[in-house]
């Protein structure tokens, strides 16, 4: 459309004034039929959320997302703006951006009853059509809604009763845009009581002047269900005026999970060149996370953020470069070792119960890369059942004796590669289990899948595995343990 200057010249274009409801059921309308899709980038919810959402628009709701942190709620909050009109008609001036063939404000009626066809006209991007307000205590209702400003009311020697005299607050500035509220129960009820009226009557009021003004916004607001039991709450009558509540989740399988974060780290190129990363690892790396959700050491009514996973494999990535700089190698593969350099990010990520407090928040970390391995271990090689009978021989009985005949395996975690290469080889059956169980491993994660398979045998209380300030070191648990008796 031809971007018009003047009110006369728009009522020329076949432009019609829509809500802003309007506009984005009839873009989603469009977008369906075309068979493209409503949002991107947001993996996991193909079938659950957006299917929801997209419902919610069709039927002109306001809508509460409501989840967990780091579930992607505020990304979906900020992509509905690519359902809107590229650009809209706004009358010059206009605080609130007043549709030129729908004003609602008196500035905007005023301008138009004195110039007429003359007078003129913006344009509004869509990207300049959203607004977001983080819900936290000190919000007002003034900052929400507005107020009457006194020094207006002194130079233009008007009284409060005025509608000029009146300070628009986010919402009346939001007409025909989109407007999220993040984190609603933060909002104390007071203010959340100011909503009401805006939601349902379309009307304002401040300090009992009551002004009616149409107005048309989209709201989205987004709330943690932790925050209705450590802060506050979302007040019932403004529940029940949100139209569509839709609940938001985390991955439900590894494979999205790893899209994710595949999607949302940020690695050097020239890194990713260089570190070879085997899938298992990045299997391992999102098993921590579902591990995390269900550990008794951790809180679950607080959630484990997808975030933890982005920020823990930026981190592996980099406990594997500092080795590579420090060796002067080129070219490296991340090891199991490196998988300690993650637990800084697992750390600031979980919030512990009071178990896990006396744990300590390193050792609940470093339990979960261990339960994570052991989870997965069965599926690379066989289980080791709590109770197996004594006559029969057992997979790993061969490699067990080797370090129950007092030897043991030592792990620096800056070894160069050839050496970690050769002092893995040299454990008698590690390469043999490897070719049996994982005929088809490719060459280049075979060392990631010995060290991996010693790992699983910690993890299931064949060996033991103790951390020293250089490395890790793997010894026979069974003459430990009679070392102990």
């Amino acid at each position: 459309m031809k971007k018009s200057t003047t009110l006369g010249a728009l009522k020329k274009t076949d432009y019609k004034p829509l809500s802003i409801q309007q506009e984005l059921a009839q873009n989603l309308r469009a977008r369906m039929q075309k068979g493209q899709p409503t949002f991107e980038g947001l993996l996991g919810y193909e079938n659950t959320v957006i299917p929801d959402v997209e419902r919610a628009l069709l039927s002109g709701h306001s809508i509460n997302l409501l989840g967990l942190r780091g579930q992607a709620k505020t990304r979906l909050a900020r992509q509905l703006t690519q359902l809107l009109d590229e650009w809209v008609p706004v009358v010059e001036g206009s605080e609130i951006n007043d549709d030129p063939l729908a004003p609602i404000s008196n500035f905007a009626k005023a301008l138009i009853a004195e110039k007429g066809e003359d007078t003129p006209i913006t344009w509004l991007h869509r990207n300049d059509r959203f607004f977001e307000k983080l819900a936290t205590p000190d919000v007002s209702v003034a900052d929400l809604i507005g107020d009457v400003d006194p020094i207006k009311a002194a130079n233009l020697k008007l009284s409060y009763a005025n509608e000029k005299v009146i300070h628009f607050g986010m919402i009346p500035r939001a007409h025909r845009c989109i407007f999220v509220l993040n984190e609603l129960p933060d909002l104390q009820a007071r203010i959340q009581v100011a909503l009401f009226s805006i939601l349902q009557e379309k009307e304002i009021q401040i300090r009992g002047f009551k002004l009616r003004l149409p107005i048309e916004t989209q709201f989205v607001f987004t709330a943690n269900p932790e925050d209705y039991t450590n802060r506050g709450s979302i007040v019932t009558p403004l529940k029940d005026r949100i139209g569509s509540q839709i609940l938001t989740h985390y991955p439900h399988n590894l494979e999205t999970a790893k899209a994710i974060t595949r999607q949302e780290t940020h690695t050097d190129a020239a890194v990713q060149q260089a570190i070879h990363v085997p899938e298992l690892a990045r299997d391992i790396l999102e098993q921590i996370g579902f591990e995390a959700r269900k550990s008794e050491y951790v809180d679950s009514k607080s959630g484990v953020s997808a975030r933890m996973s982005i920020t823990a494999f930026e981190n592996l990535m980099s406990a594997a470069e500092r080795r590579m700089l420090m060796s002067g190698e080129q070219n490296t593969c991340i090891r199991m070792s490196d998988f300690l350099g993650t637990i800084p990010a697992i750390n600031g990520k979980v919030e512990l119960v009071y178990e896990g407090e006396q744990e300590g928040a390193e050792q609940v970390s470093f339990h979960l890369i261990n339960q994570a391995v052991k989870t997965l271990f069965p599926a690379y090689f066989p289980e080791i059942k709590k109770l197996e009978k004594q006559d029969e021989e057992g997979p790993y009985d061969h490699l067990l004796g080797w370090f129950y005949g007092d030897n043991e395996l030592f792990l620096e975690d800056n070894l160069p590669d050839n050496v970690y290469h050769d002092t893995l080889m040299n454990v008698p059956n590690l390469k043999i289990l490897i070719a049996t169980h994982q005929a088809d491993c490719p060459r280049e994660d075979l060392f990631f899948m010995m060290e991996f398979l010693l790992w699983g045998l910690e993890a299931n209380k064949k060996l033991n595995k103790y951390r020293t300030m250089e490395g890790f070191q793997f010894k026979d648990g069974l003459g430990n343990l009679l070392a102990g008796i």
